[in-house]
């Protein structure tokens, strides 16, 4: 490569490698480009390659890795992963990509690094996305994106001030589905306004409701607990919690709500165009003592929930619409001019959004949409968009957060991406607000002449631009954790 100008003036020149890459292509006049056929068909140039390091690289995370790698389009520069054990298959697969136990090592001297892919338990997706946006790094992040709402909001504010782009991993928002469901029938008015939306799921398929393990088993070898641990209060290392059973823990992940609320509340939320909700009330599942007492287990998700929330109309929706969820094997009614033999969603669950003209059903991702109208007309989504060999790469939900990457902050395909912190750090906070309504009923006081009470079972009030609970205090203290020392945002 062929730079013309003075050495002076190439020596005072501050561009980074992204940067030369988004502009060599408006400077041809200055710069000398080998033509790519003389470097051979299918090759890809290591300038043109975005160097990625994975935060977690098992279960999702091999899922995310290779996505993100997309057929050698980008370089794979580093695993890290508290448990080794869980990144084997990765680590193989990438033997050049550097090794490390701890992100915040990784950041430190892995100056290279252009972005970052971070699937590790909910409870840490926060405290590694700051860091990293702090240094100008580009992050996809797996659903939900934080733990909490104040996390939600600072993520999505960071990404704006850092000028990084953004995904969060709920990759059923770029399936075509999904936007067909918009644009083919909620667009043109095909049901009018909605006003009532169902959505359901069968999770949780792992152990919720259940109280604290005592006994102390083994800690993996080589495995860094501490750091899976993180912010969290500190606990012995257990297989109630790792692998993939943090999930139904308060301290590590966010329930069924949490895990699947971010792919099915999708659909809803982006054909109506939902922005924060108003009022959030639920009931829950109880586990009872062989006395049946109701056993008071604060610290595990319960077993089942129904969450309902209102929100405000919007621009694209002139009506309140009232957001029904439930989990744990609770389902809605169906609707009377659904034929009872018709299947609605599909195994994970669904949706059913209720209009003035008729309804529309689907299933994760928007898979399986049919309409319902009134007058007796139905009608269905294309088959293709509910093939399941189109999930194979994800829809390109990482492979195009990876090219926008390199495109840049400002650019249309940064814009184009369907779930960057803009959209989905609103759609997180309403999930989120579901587990605060839900948290809120394990709040107990002790009523006067013995037993106790429980102020959070009630509609909660909540003023989303100022993240507040206003009618019960109590709940505002899952509106954002404490930390535990030496872990901070």
């Amino acid at each position: 490569m062929e730079i013309r100008g003075s050495k002076e003036k190439l020596k005072t020149m501050k561009i980074t490698r992204r940067k030369f890459l988004q502009q060599s292509s408006l400077a041809a006049g200055s710069f000398f480009i080998v033509p790519r056929h003389v470097l051979g068909k299918g090759f890809t140039a290591p300038s043109d390659q975005l160097n990625i390091a994975a935060i977690g690289g098992g279960g999702k995370g091999e899922v995310d890795i290779t996505c993100s790698w997309n057929n050698g389009k980008n370089n794979i520069a580093a695993i890290c992963d508290v448990d080794w054990g869980r990144s084997k298959k990765m680590m193989e697969k990438f033997p050049k990509a550097a090794r490390y136990r701890d992100f915040r090592e990784l950041l430190d001297k892995e100056k290279s690094i252009d972005a970052l892919t971070i699937t590790t338990p909910d409870h840490t997706h926060a405290v590694i996305a700051t860091p990293a946006m702090q240094l100008g790094k580009h992050v996809y992040v797996q659903k939900p994106l934080t733990h909490d709402i104040f996390e939600a909001r600072f993520l999505t504010e960071l990404a704006r001030k850092s000028k990084v782009v953004t995904q969060m991993g709920n990759q059923g928002s770029s399936s075509e589905a999904v936007k067909y469901l918009s644009t083919n029938w909620f667009d043109k008015g095909v049901i009018g306004t909605v006003h009532t939306v169902h959505v359901w799921t069968n999770r949780p398929v792992w152990p919720q409701g259940i109280p604290l393990p005592k006994d102390k088993p083994a800690l993996p070898k080589d495995m860094l607990w501490d750091n899976w641990i993180g912010p969290a209060p500190m606990i012995d290392f257990h297989p109630a919690y790792h692998p993939f059973k943090w999930r139904g823990w308060w301290s590590f992940g966010t329930g069924a709500l949490g895990d699947m609320g971010c792919h099915l509340i999708d659909p809803p939320f982006r054909v109506l165009g939902l922005g924060y909700p108003t009022e959030v009330e639920c009931s829950v599942g109880s586990i009872y003592t062989r006395d049946w007492v109701p056993e008071y287990l604060p610290d595990s998700c319960p077993p089942s929930s129904s969450v309902t929330m209102k929100f405000p109309k919007s621009v694209k929706n002139k009506s309140e619409v009232v957001l029904s969820w439930s989990d744990g094997g609770i389902r809605p009614a169906r609707p009377s001019i659904i034929p009872a033999d018709d299947k609605i969603g599909n195994e994970d669950g669904g949706v059913i959004m209720i209009g003035t003209k008729g309804i529309i059903t689907c299933g994760l991702f928007g898979w399986f949409g049919k309409v319902y109208k009134f007058n007796g007309e139905k009608m269905e989504m294309p088959a293709i968009l509910s093939n399941s060999d189109l999930t194979k790469d994800d829809f390109g939900h990482q492979a195009k957060w990876a090219e926008a990457c390199k495109a840049g902050f400002n650019s249309a395909e940064h814009k184009a991406l369907t779930s960057s912190f803009d959209y989905s750090g609103p759609l997180t906070e309403t999930v989120i607000m579901g587990n605060l309504a839900i948290r809120s009923q394990n709040i107990r006081e002790e009523r006067k002449g013995g037993g106790y009470e429980y102020p959070g079972q009630k509609k909660l009030l909540w003023d989303g631009p100022n993240m507040k609970i206003t009618n019960f205090e109590g709940a505002n203290q899952f509106v954002k954790r404490e930390y535990r020392a030496g872990w901070r945002l």
